[in-house]
């Protein structure tokens, strides 16, 4: 069981690279108790990853979703869309501990996966260790408070 899953919301979106990924992942997370937000797509057709990314950060800036993931073919085109909003911290992630420290020392609220480089089963890991980690404030505080000029 994830923890802090009682009324937590979180967003996931991503482009034609995702659906296979995203809907294992959403599938745990209804299971397991939190409120999913869909932005899409659920096609492998081809698609614009920002078009998808900007969904969930919307979603997150204006506090409609506690927390975010986004997934495209190797993560970093829709990790750099939403990393352009105020305030939103997404780390591309590719195993648990870099999740994790994403979490702990980063505060980042947003989880970006590379769906061509992760299998389901690696990709659901990571999503648990980013969720089941947080942040641990202290020294990390400054550092993340210097991110946005």
């Amino acid at each position: 069981m994830l923890k802090n899953n009682k009324n937590m919301k979180i967003a996931i979106g991503g482009d034609h690279a995702s659906p296979d990924l995203k809907e294992f992942i959403i599938g745990y997370l209804q299971k397991e108790g939190y409120e999913v937000g869909d932005f899409g797509t659920n096609s492998s057709e081809s698609v614009d990853y920002p078009d998808f990314g900007h969904k969930v950060a919307r979603s997150i800036y204006y506090k409609y979703s506690d927390l975010g993931i986004v997934i495209c073919g190797s993560g970093n085109g829709i990790n750099m869309s939403v990393n352009k909003w105020p305030n939103l911290r997404s780390a591309l992630c590719w195993n648990p501990e870099i999740a994790e420290l994403a979490r702990q020392h980063n505060d980042a609220n947003i989880l970006a996966l590379p769906a061509r480089f992760v299998s389901l089963a690696e990709g659901l890991d990571i999503v648990k260790s980013f969720l089941n980690t947080e942040f641990e404030g202290g020294r990390h505080q400054k550092r993340v408070d210097k991110i946005t000029p």
